[in-house]
């Protein structure tokens, strides 16, 4: 298999676990993967809060991206933005106690989710391989 057919399927895979966890975060928590992985973090970070600069770098979007997911979060009250006391120019995006049960809810949703569309996934006669050998 060439290097642009392996990552030709990689991408076909990543991009339907991806999608089907979209909709399903979507219908039922009304967030995506995005701001499912942003609360993930915030939820494991020591004090529950990353810099925004760190946040980006978890989410895996540009600075502008972060800072409109930050503000969505924010207006659903699972988020707040904190200046940094040292650092007037450090801004820090702290999981608020409203945060923390919807992501402690979202969790379990997110796993069980995943673990379906796996056993979609490795049905698939293309991409089921590829999974059972990334998964191995």
């Amino acid at each position: 298999m060439s290097v642009r057919a392996a990552w030709s399927d990689l991408h076909a895979l990543h991009h339907r676990i991806n999608a089907s966890l979209e909709r399903a975060l979507q219908r039922k928590f009304h967030f995506g993967m995005s701001e499912f992985t942003a609360l993930s973090a915030l939820h494991e970070a020591p004090d529950g809060e990353l810099r925004m600069q760190e946040l980006t770098e978890v989410v895996g979007l540009n600075q502008s991206s972060v800072s409109r997911l930050v503000a969505r979060l924010e207006q659903s009250g699972l988020t707040a933005r904190e200046v940094c006391e040292t650092d007037r120019r450090g801004v820090y995006s702290k999981i608020t106690a409203e945060g923390r049960a919807v992501y402690e809810s979202a969790a379990p949703f997110f796993e069980e989710t995943l673990k379906a569309i796996f056993d979609e996934v490795e049905a698939d006669p293309d991409l089921g391989p590829l999974l059972s050998k990334v998964r191995a």
